[in-house]
């Protein structure tokens, strides 16, 4: 780190890595009660490759603690609905995955309003306001409405970095109007329909030109002169859903006033070495996980 940058922070999506697991790691895995923990296992190399390769100063995993009582469902009863609640094998997981974390000594966000989504954002922006730059850890497009200038968004498993310039690369639109753009488009994960018969290629188009939705929509006679595909019936479709889609605006958009850490000494790692062996035995881990788990615990704070 050179005297002119700024320190930075690791703010990971917990539930990503988990699911990923999940789905990747041969369910050959089970500890001493006989449960399952493949997902564990999986979560486990993944939090051990991470530390070895960035021994980050600064680090916090963000959970998602349910499916149906984020604030987004009281806004939107179908948010999310298409999502079935995690089988009762992963949903021990994510709680032993959790105390991995813990006993990692990383700080851990998770919140029963708030999503994981809300936790980084919110972490981000208090962060920003200190002079930290942050790496958002992360496959997930929706974080691209977070990046300032100096953060970046890691997809750790494609081992792949980018800053604001690769959001439009990758959307079409800025940083800014990602929440706009999906509002817009819709988010099928998230069974957030967006406005019908406007994909991807007619949101970005209509942000570059406009560049947001209120001016959007306050413009919308424009619509039917622009040179994209369907443009009347674009302008139509627009005027007929035109508050839906400031509705979907209010889900696509990520929180920045959630509850997180009181201090930024939070983010520094702590040892917990009874807690780690303890887990270990519990989830039958092998000797070389144990022994990169051990190393990193004990390199904790040693710089």
């Amino acid at each position: 780190m050179t005297a002119s940058s700024p320190p930075t922070a690791h703010l990971i999506d917990g539930s990503l890595y988990v699911f990923r697991a999940w789905h990747s790691m041969p369910d050959e895995f089970h500890d001493v009660d006989g449960h399952p923990v493949n997902a564990v296992h999986g979560y486990t190399r993944f939090l051990c490759e991470l530390l070895e390769r960035e021994r980050p100063s600064h680090l916090a995993v963000a959970f998602d603690a349910s499916l149906t009582t984020s604030f987004r469902n009281a806004i939107y009863p179908a948010y999310k609905a298409n999502r079935e609640l995690p089988p009762p094998d992963l949903e021990r997981q994510f709680v032993q995955c959790r105390a991995m974390t813990e006993a990692l000594g990383i700080h851990m966000m998770i919140d029963h309003s708030y999503e994981a989504d809300d936790l980084i954002g919110s972490a981000l922006w208090s962060l920003r306001g200190q002079g930290f730059r942050s790496v958002i850890v992360s496959a997930d497009k929706d974080f691209g409405q977070l990046l300032g200038e100096q953060d970046e968004q890691w997809d750790f498993a494609r081992n792949m970095r980018w800053g604001p310039a690769g959001v439009v690369e990758r959307l079409g639109v800025r940083p800014e109007q990602v929440a706009d753009f999906l509002a817009l488009c819709g988010d099928a994960v998230d069974n957030i329909p967006g406005v019908p018969g406007i994909g991807a290629k007619t949101a970005a188009a209509l942000l570059t030109h406009f560049g947001s939705l209120d001016d959007l929509l306050e413009r919308i006679d424009e619509v039917a002169f622009l040179r994209i595909r369907g443009a009347a019936t674009c302008a139509a479709k627009l005027r007929e859903h035109g508050e839906s889609a400031r509705l979907y605006r209010r889900l696509t958009r990520i929180a920045l006033d959630a509850p997180i850490m009181d201090s930024i000494d939070a983010l520094v790692r702590r040892r917990s070495t009874d807690q780690l062996e303890s887990l270990c035995e519990q989830l039958r881990l092998g000797p070389l996980t144990r022994n990169r788990l051990r190393a990193l615990n004990n390199a904790e704070n040693s710089a």
